[in-house]
């Protein structure tokens, strides 16, 4: 997706590919990847934070992934597994959002 987006950008200006890597990374939180599975369904199957710029490359870290565990009635089954939890909270925690120790919560 991040490729899609940069090369989006090149066709409208002409920009240094790390200036608008770095503006990617400064203007977006959160990638949620929506998936089509091989049930035709649609789901949500990775959330990942955006947590920087380094060395010329955007970094991700995934927070949260889909993991299939079978089939029912033709449909695919899966759990949301954790993977880590959110580097940046400070824009969360700005819009009222509260840190406990189980996460952040609405208060």
């Amino acid at each position: 997706m991040l490729s899609r987006l940069e090369t989006m950008v090149l066709m409208g200006m002409e920009l240094p590919l790390p200036a608008i890597r770095r503006q990617i990374a400064s203007g977006i939180d959160l990638i949620v990847h929506l998936g089509r599975l091989r049930d035709k369904s649609r789901k949500v199957l990775e959330v990942t934070e955006i947590t920087g710029y380094q060395d010329g490359e955007i970094m991700l870290q995934p927070i949260y992934s889909f993991e299939e565990t079978g089939e029912k009635h033709g449909k695919i089954q899966g759990v949301w597994k954790k993977i880590h939890g959110l580097t940046h909270i400070g824009k969360l925690l700005a819009a009222g959002y509260k840190e406990t120790e189980k996460g952040i919560n609405v208060r």
